[in-house]
């Protein structure tokens, strides 16, 4: 068994290695000049990682003949060693294709990835390619650890008290590998030199957005324009009607409308929608004009002023520019910015629908001042009451807390963090009571009134809704989040936060969910690493498959179903990637011309 564990510790540290030995092989920017010594160094290193993993080969042999250790005696022996086996195979591609980089002319300070793809351009400027290979493999290293860590706990379960001390050593070093190499990534895209310009691209791609929206919103002539109507009171929570206005906003920009939101009456507030937030428009807020129909197929609409739009869930015909696609015209950069497009998108319409009145603006001041709300500060939001046994299962606080401490472990090999801050939002005003008492060695942030008045009973209050744009508000300007994703009031906040960051796509743990947006499109990813199953639950996967995914165990499996060979089941998460949906939607040229 100790044969076992020195092998198990000897495929973690050098798969981990190899990793961080690749996240800093690709960061050089096209700026930074590599020397002839530098490159015999990798060469020389990467000869020694080869021996090395000679060694672990020979090894993982002598691993085959051990009994399984996951439990389940129908499964074949080599089960677990096949899959770190694959683990070590792919960081040895991985190497081999870094050894192929030489020196000459400009090629020198290119390093390649897959032949024919750079990672860098000449332009100074990062390419897309090189974007994208970063979040994958921080990606990558992610969900490892998420496998590892459920798998030596399913080996924690059944082993003695022995061996349950050295896998609560491996836990730990384990993690500590994650922390270094996820800040070894972090430094490394703060040494790239590119900062300045992921700043000012998201700012730039952010003032396209808002132009369009707002010239969208402001027709030169009201009565002329054609509209959309869009009523409030759908029939569910605050965060539900906030991504349904959303929604109509999105309908209205693809289909060149401006958006007419009837809130009036509204179950939140009989006073509307700008009792708390700005008018969409200045100057066209009434459904005034000539021919009024349903929503319908476009050639038969597109000369009728006024259309009524229904519920997502009623929409028919569904066009192509529903969520999760992104705009065409503005998809490579996004692509090359963000790590979840759709999710930024969608963060910008919300950006112009919750632009706050002046009187919110001052109580969220007044509140910040009053709470001591600073950073860094992890926001926590525990949703129960209504939610549980039905949208969601119970967590317990412990659950959301080793993810808050995860980050502040991370961010300790970044910065001095003399103070570990939580933001707590909840319904339940018992749990920040049991958190402090759990947790003292955390400061937690918190307004009680707000959970009070987030229970059932005065959940359609003024008070209560006060309360909830609040939680939002204040979870979005954390650092990171810590929720369900099953709750929209998280994935609310999730979409703003994307707007305080150039790219905050990794900056959560949700405890159930993927991100999803209610009547979304289908949600697909593509394969981009073989898989051949090891049991009757898992799926192939061949390069390019289409992936219908389900959901993410955050265990190192995702569920979906694989449309090539029409059959659902577990899959591992790394050997997968979203894939964009590019939709066709209006560009509004003459946005370009108005000042926000």
């Amino acid at each position: 068994m100790k044969t076992f564990w020195k092998i198990v510790i000897a495929l973690l540290s050098f798969w981990l290695v190899v990793l961080l030995y690749i996240g800093g092989a690709i960061g050089p920017s096209a700026e930074i000049n590599i020397s002839a010594r530098d490159i015999n160094k990798m060469v020389s290193e990467i000869d020694v990682m080869r021996e090395q993993n000679e060694k672990l080969r020979k090894q993982a042999e002598e691993l085959r003949q051990l009994a399984l250790i996951r439990g389940d005696p129908k499964l074949s022996k080599d089960e677990t060693v096949k899959f770190m086996q694959e683990q070590l195979q792919n960081a040895q591609k991985q190497i081999s294709q870094l050894s192929q980089a030489q020196p000459g002319g400009n090629e020198a300070h290119v390093q390649k990835i897959n032949p024919g793809v750079s990672i860098s351009s000449v332009s100074g400027e990062p390419s897309k390619q090189h974007e994208q290979m970063h979040r994958r493999i921080e990606n990558g290293v992610t969900e490892l650890w998420f496998y590892v860590r459920s798998e030596l706990n399913k080996i924690k379960q059944l082993s003695s008290d022995k061996i349950d001390d050295k896998v609560n050593e491996v836990l730990q070093d384990g993690s500590s590998h994650e922390r270094t190499i996820l800040a070894d990534l972090h430094y490394l895209k703060n040494m790239d030199g590119r900062n300045l310009w992921r700043s000012e691209e998201a700012e730039g791609l952010s003032q396209i957005v808002q132009k369009r929206l707002k010239y969208l919103q402001n027709p030169k002539d009201c009565s002329k324009a054609k509209k959309l109507v869009c009523n409030l009171n759908k029939g569910c929570g605050y965060g539900c009607q906030l991504h349904h206005v959303v929604y109509c906003l999105l309908m209205a920009y693809g289909s060149e409308r401006t958006l007419i939101l009837e809130s009036k009456g509204w179950r939140y507030s009989r006073e509307g929608w700008e009792k708390y937030f700005l008018p969409l428009s200045n100057t066209c807020t009434d459904a005034v004009g000539t021919g009024r129909s349903s929503w319908g197929d476009a050639e038969r609409t597109k000369d009728i002023q006024i259309i009524d739009l229904p519920i997502v869930d009623g929409l028919h015909p569904r066009p192509s520019f529903l969520p999760l696609s992104i705009p065409e015209d503005l998809s490579d950069r996004l692509l090359r910015l963000h790590g979840n497009p759709a999710v930024w998108w969608l963060g910008q319409l919300v950006k112009y629908v919750t632009r706050p009145q002046p009187s919110l603006k001052t109580i969220m001041d007044e509140t910040r001042s009053r709470l001591q709300f600073e950073t860094p500060i992890v926001g926590v939001h525990v949703r129960r009451t209504d939610k549980v046994g039905t949208e969601a299962a119970f967590h317990h606080i412990e659950e959301y807390m080793f993810h808050v401490e995860e980050y502040y472990e991370r961010l300790k090999l970044i910065k001095e963090v003399p103070v570990k801050r939580v933001y707590l939002a909840t319904d339940d005003p018992k749990l920040l009571n049991e958190a402090k008492d759990k947790y003292k060695d955390f400061v937690f942030v918190s307004d009680n009134d707000i959970s009070r008045t987030a229970g059932l009973g005065q959940r359609y209050s003024d008070e209560s809704l006060k309360g909830v744009i609040l939680d939002i508000h204040f979870l979005s300007e954390t650092d990171f989040l810590v929720c369900t994703f099953s709750s929209q009031v998280c994935r609310v906040a999730y979409e703003i936060m994307q707007d305080r960051f150039p790219d905050a796509s990794s900056f959560f743990r949700s405890l159930d969910d993927i991100y999803y947006f209610g009547g979304q499109m289908a949600h697909d990813e593509t394969v981009i690493y073989q898989h051949i199953p090891r049991n009757q639950h898992e799926i192939p996967l061949d390069i390019g498959d289409n992936i219908g995914i389900a959901g993410n165990h955050w265990d190192g499996f995702s569920k979906g179903h694989n449309r090539r060979i029409n059959k659902g089941g577990l899959y591992p998460s790394y050997k997968t990637e979203d894939k964009p949906v590019i939709a066709k939607m209006p560009t509004y040229p003459e946005a370009d011309k108005i000042d926000l």
